[in-house]
């Protein structure tokens, strides 16, 4: 679902019950594990994880003013969906 929501935890509110636990542990699964830096938002209407600029300067590609992805979680007809964006950030690649 394209979310309106300005929070995470507004995000999950808006869910259906179904998926509500689910998307918790996730996000909670994720909190545990994320590099320190590594920043929350919503972008898109969706829950996500970024790279920011302090860390990663040069941010997206497609739109170098945005930080760069690392996660995505969303609701899309009622499944949940995870994405993650693979980097090699490597200064002589």
């Amino acid at each position: 679902m394209t979310s309106k929501a300005d929070s995470p935890e507004q995000y999950i509110k808006e869910l259906p019950d179904k998926l509500k636990e689910a998307v918790f542990k996730l996000r909670d699964t994720i909190l545990k594990n994320l590099p320190e830096g590594f920043k929350g938002v919503m972008s898109y209407g969706m829950m996500g994880y970024v790279i920011p600029h302090e860390i990663y300067p040069p941010g997206y590609h497609c739109d170098p003013k945005l930080p760069l992805p690392f996660v995505n979680i969303t609701s899309r007809k009622n499944l949940l969906h995870f994405t993650t964006w693979a980097y090699i950030l490597c200064p002589i690649c």
